[in-house]
């Protein structure tokens, strides 16, 4: 028979954000692997207080990113509760397995012997809590959002938001895992250290492509915030390739022609679905990344950026500097763009906003002064 699974149904700030699924290695830790199966499932009541041994309305309340989720207080909510279905606490069943990778599900506790119902989940490799605390599980499902928690903003280590465990369970040897295939049919992980196995360039390349397809789906469609996402999870892929392959031997000239294509218009598609929502800092700090590659790329003629590109990047960039009180360096931005693309009608329009909110600035500055010496 096959190790348990169990899952999480999961809701941030009362609205419903997923489901979690888990492998429990009831092969390697049988005894551990039952006590989280049971207070997923519920049906226990504690020895001590008149109180079902359940996660399900408890939530996870400490979130240290590029470390950990930790929840299981279904006591006191706090760090400092919990129940094991075995009484108060129960000892360390063996450290056999270690703390290798994000997606890892391990007892929490308060010294050697200490375990009850707390618990974590890992989101990089831990392997200084070894020989410490027993790994009984993994994610099988539902990392993205993990990854989705564990960015969430904190208090001391507390979600502002409460991350609330509104139902658990067991799923039978064969059921279905209850997670639907996402609505805009991108079902890669969010993060793609996350993926159950290493993949090739050509296979990142591929993925990288496909979700920035994605983002333009959603983009058409007018989902900005959406397709934002979309294209950051693509530049995501390619970082996770090489974040600066240009010299990189092992990778073909068509590989980096490709890895660059992408990137270069998934950030200027991003940069724009920015503008769009009115987020005009990050679309600044977006289109600047693509003149950066253009400086960077510009002394090698098979990968430097199109002026085009460089164009629209520029052009991207003082739109968004105008509007965050930034409009000289709009103005330079836009007079390099026209520079590029002189016969623009959009840029030469924009140019002379900004330059007229500049010399209205001036006057009204002017007024201003001239009142306080009257």
């Amino acid at each position: 028979m096959s190790n348990p699974r169990t899952y999480f149904d999961i809701t941030i700030d009362s609205k419903p954000a997923g489901r979690i699924v888990f492998e429990l290695f009831k092969d390697v830790v049988p005894k551990t692997a039952e006590n989280f199966r049971l207070l997923c499932l519920g049906t226990e009541t504690s020895k001590t207080r008149n109180i079902p041994l359940s996660y399900k309305g408890s939530i996870f309340h400490r979130v240290i990113k590029s470390f950990m989720l930790q929840g299981g207080d279904f006591t006191d909510h706090n760090g400092r509760g919990g129940e094991s279905i075995y009484g108060e606490r129960f000892e360390d069943e063996n450290f056999e397995l270690k703390h290798t990778k994000a997606g890892l599900l391990s007892m929490a506790n308060a010294g050697p012997g200490t375990n009850g119902s707390q618990f974590f989940v890992t989101t990089v490799a831990t392997p200084h809590l070894d020989g410490k605390h027993v790994v009984f599980g993994k994610v099988l499902k539902g990392m993205s959002l993990v990854r989705r928690i564990e960015n969430l903003p904190t208090k001391d280590d507390r979600p502002l938001q409460d991350v609330v465990i509104a139902d658990c369970g067991e799923l039978a040897e064969g059921q279905d895992d209850g997670v639907p295939v996402p609505a805009d049919g991108d079902s890669y992980e969010e993060y793609p250290e996350d993926l159950p196995d290493e993949k090739q360039p050509d296979e990142l390349l591929k993925i990288a492509g496909e979700i920035k397809a994605f983002g333009n789906d959603l983009f058409k469609k007018g989902q900005f915030d959406a397709a934002s996402e979309k294209y950051a999870k693509a530049v995501r892929y390619l970082d996770a390739l090489h974040p600066a392959p240009e010299d990189l031997s092992e990778l073909s000239i068509e590989q980096k022609k490709a890895y660059f294509s992408i990137k270069v218009s998934s950030l200027l598609n991003r940069s724009m679905s920015l503008l769009k929502t009115s987020s005009y800092t990050d679309a600044s700090e977006t289109a600047s990344r693509v003149l950066s590659l253009s400086t960077t790329l510009s002394t090698n003629p098979d990968l430097a950026i199109s002026s085009t590109d460089r164009c629209k990047a520029l052009f991207r960039r003082g739109q968004a500097r105008a509007k965050i009180s930034q409009q000289e360096e709009a103005v330079e931005d836009l007079k390099a763009a026209l520079e590029i693309s002189p016969e623009d009608k959009l840029i030469q329009r924009e140019l002379a906003v900004v330059q007229k909110g500049i010399r209205d600035r001036a006057e009204r500055e002017k007024r201003a002064y001239a009142k306080m010496f009257a």
